[in-house]
C-alpha cells in the first residue's frame, strides 16, 4: 500500500470514527507507528486532520461531504436550507434531476415539492426522504453502500446511460486552486458521471466550504454551470471566485 492509499484509508476511518489512534491505524494498515505518525503529519499539513495525543481527529468535522450514519446531524443547517431552497427554485415539473450524496442534497430532497419529476440519487437518506413523495419517480443506480452513499462501477455505468437534465453535486471543499474536493477517491468516478452526463450541473455548497480543500479533486470550478451558496458568503470571497470566472448563485434571503 503506497502513501496515497494510506492517506485515503486514514481519512475514511476518520470519517467513520471522527477520531483514531496511531495504534489502531498501525494495526489496520499493517505499517509501523512511525509510518502512521509521518502520514498524520502530512495530512495535518494539508489541513485535513488535527493530531492529538496518540492519534488524530478531523480538522473540519462540520464539513463532511458524507456522513457517519451514527451521527447524521448536519451543522450549518440554516445555510444548507438556504442553498436547498435556491436549488429547488431551479427545478421544474417533469425535470430529470440527479441528487449527489450529502447533507445539502438531503435538504434539497426535503424541500422538493411532491410533483411529477424524476430524481436519480445514490444517497440512502435522500431515498428515504423521497420515498414518501408519491408523485416523484425515484431512480437508484445501485452499487455498494459506503456510509450513506451508494457507489461502484455498476452505478457509474448506469448513470452514464441516463438523460439527466440537472445535476446537483456536493463537495467537501471549494478551493480556488484545488477546485471541488472530497476526502475519499471512492466517490470520484460517480461524481464525474453526474457531472459529465447531465445537461446542466451545479455544485451546492454553503459558504463555510469556500477556501477549504480535501484530498481528492473531482472537478475544476469552471466545469459546472454555477455554484449555489448561501447569503453568508462575504463580498471578498464572491469577488475572488467571480474574478476567476466562476458563476455564483446566491440565496440573498437569510433563514
Amino acid at each position: 500500500m503506497n502513501s496515497l492509499q494510506r492517506y485515503e484509508k486514514i481519512m475514511e476511518l476518520l470519517l467513520a470514527e471522527s477520531q483514531v489512534t496511531v495504534a489502531e491505524l498501525s494495526e489496520r494498515l499493517d505499517v509501523t507507528g512511525k509510518t502512521i505518525r509521518e502520514d498524520l503529519a502530512k495530512l495535518e499539513e494539508k489541513g485535513l486532520l488535527r493530531r492529538v495525543h496518540g492519534g488524530a481527529m478531523l480538522a473540519q468535522a462540520d464539513q463532511l461531504g458524507i456522513l457517519s450514519l451514527r451521527n447524521p446531524v448536519s451543522r450549518h443547517a440554516a445555510e444548507k436550507a438556504e442553498v436547498a431552497k435556491l436549488a429547488v427554485s431551479l427545478i421544474e415539473p417533469n425535470d430529470i434531476v440527479a441528487l449527489d450524496g450529502g447533507t445539502t442534497t438531503q435538504e434539497i430532497a426535503r424541500h422538493l415539492p411532491n410533483q411529477p419529476m424524476t430524481v436519480v440519487t445514490n444517497d440512502v437518506i435522500v431515498i428515504s426522504e423521497l420515498a414518501r413523495k408519491d408523485l416523484i419517480r425515484l431512480v437508484v443506480p445501485g452499487g455498494y453502500r459506503v456510509r450513506n452513499m451508494l457507489t461502484g462501477s455498476e452505478a457509474v455505468a448506469y448513470i452514464r446511460k441516463l438523460n439527466i437534465h440537472k445535476a446537483f453535486l456536493t463537495a467537501t471543499g471549494v478551493h480556488p486552486d484545488s477546485g471541488f474536493t472530497i476526502y475519499t477517491g471512492e466517490f470520484h468516478e460517480i461524481k464525474r458521471a453526474w457531472l459529465e452526463t447531465a445537461q446542466t450541473s451545479y455544485v451546492v455548497a454553503d459558504h463555510h466550504k469556500f477556501g477549504q480543500g480535501a484530498l481528492f479533486t473531482f472537478a475544476k470550478l469552471t466545469e459546472v454551470e454555477a455554484i449555489l451558496t448561501d447569503s453568508g458568503i462575504t463580498e471578498d470571497t464572491k469577488a475572488q471566485y467571480q474574478n476567476a470566472g466562476v458563476k455564483l448563485l446566491i440565496n440573498e434571503e437569510k433563514e
